[in-house]
């Protein structure tokens, strides 16, 4: 982010750079033409025009001294300060000699706060009032009571515009500091906003990951369940069938083993299929989760002959393989129990895209059941509602059940939106 303010501070700073090499010149250049042109209606002497020469002079080389001066040295300080010093002198000097001097003396107002330490710029602008004040009376000394009661008077206006523009001045100062102090601040809290936002994406991600290692972890101890609870069981029924075989006593008795050995060989065939199916949604590898749910219910319905509705609200996003995968088995999980337990004739499957949340919801008009009692998931079948909530929480989501006996039930799971990574 580019810094405004230095920027902002550079561009203002130039041109009254620029004034303060040139701009003194420019207004002794007019101050002594006006004063040249009046100085017969004035009524200066050749003595006083002497000295108005010398007075001239000396205010050149001073800002020639002081210009070159100031090249090498900060500001404001002592040095600067004898220089607005003499030069007011001289200015005051002048204009007492011709009132129109005072086109010079004016710079006093331009460069006292640049050029005098913050004590001393007040009574640096009064000084420069006092001589205003004279040129503006037409002249030093007052002469009479009449003018010098008209200095008293032009000097207090130029006291208190003095006073006015220099309270202006240090409002527009605090304020610029203020707003500078805002901009640091409001840079400070955008970085640490972003800081903390990289964190958060780095943490989001290490977090998918986990889970993903941990949905990894899960699968295999799945596998290795059901591969221990049915191939294996299996292949040991198979074995002890063929030893009947070996060890029958007649043809009929050993028909009868191997028909059974037969049997136990397609049942476990059966059971690999499906643990092989299992491992990856074949559903999902051509299309996203919105179609494969779409594909998922038609087949459910035609296969069941129920009623099946599928809805999609939201704006539909692609997602990760991962939370696909997990609201796809859920889903599959769901309809599963639906036409095992529910007895239900008719089902709706709602898959809803809410901001950072994805939701599916899975409702049917089944005969429902009391969710504090249900039993314990035994290798012999059961609800499945503790590893449709396990697949959930494996992606930092959850899983609700509301049901109620006589009036369906209604399974919600709830993600986190995790955008495509490919």
């Amino acid at each position: 982010m580019p810094d405004t303010t230095a920027t902002t501070t550079a561009e203002w700073k130039q041109p009254r750079a620029s004034f303060d090499v040139w701009g003194p010149y420019a207004l002794l250049v007019v101050a002594v033409l006006t004063a040249a042109g009046s100085a017969v209606a004035v009524g200066m002497t050749r003595g006083e025009i002497f000295v108005a020469v010398v007075l001239v002079i000396v205010a050149l080389v001073l800002q020639a001294g002081w210009s070159r001066w100031a090249r090498e040295r900060p500001m404001p300080g002592r040095a600067s300060a004898c220089f607005y010093f003499a030069r007011w002198a001289v200015g005051f000097a002048l204009t007492w000699l011709n009132p129109f001097f005072a086109f010079y003396a004016v710079t006093g107002y331009y460069t006292a706060a640049r050029q005098l330490p913050r004590r001393l710029v007040l009574p640096g602008l009064c000084l420069t009032a006092v001589t205003m004040a004279g040129s503006e009376i037409g002249g030093m000394p007052p002469h009479g009571l009449v003018l010098w009661f008209g200095f008293v008077v032009v000097l207090g206006a130029n006291a208190g515009l003095v006073l006015l523009f220099t309270r202006y001045a240090d409002q527009e100062q605090a304020r610029a500091r203020t707003q500078a102090a805002t901009i640091c601040e409001l840079e400070r809290t955008n970085t640490a906003l972003q800081q903390a936002l990289d964190e958060n994406a780095a943490l989001h991600a290490q977090l998918l990951v986990q889970a993903r290692e941990a949905g990894v972890a899960d699968e295999r101890r799945r596998l290795a369940a059901e591969i221990h609870d049915t191939l294996a069981q299996g292949l040991t029924g198979i074995i002890a069938q063929l030893q009947v075989v070996s060890a029958a006593p007649d043809e009929a008795t050993a028909r009868e083993h191997v028909g059974r050995a037969m049997d136990l060989a397609r049942h476990s065939l059966g059971e690999a299929r499906r643990s092989v199916h299992n491992l990856a949604p074949v559903d999902l590898a051509d299309a996203g989760l919105p179609e494969a749910l779409k594909s998922t219910v038609a087949q459910w319905g035609e296969r069941t002959g129920h009623r099946a509705d599928f809805t999609v609200t939201g704006t539909a996003q692609p997602l990760h393989d991962e939370v696909s995968a997990t609201l796809l088995r859920i889903a599959q999980e769901a309809l599963s129990n639906a036409v095992r337990h529910a007895r239900c004739s008719r089902v709706g499957v709602t898959l809803s895209f809410m901001g950072d949340v994805v939701s599916l919801d899975i409702r049917d008009d089944g005969r429902g059941f009391d969710p504090l009692a249900v039993p314990a998931r035994t290798r012999a079948g059961g609800f499945g509602l503790d590893g449709m909530r396990a697949r959930a929480e494996r992606i930092a989501g959850s899983l609700t059940v509301e049901s109620e006996p006589g009036h369906g039930t209604a399974v919600s799971a709830r993600v986190p939106l995790v955008g495509d990574d490919r």
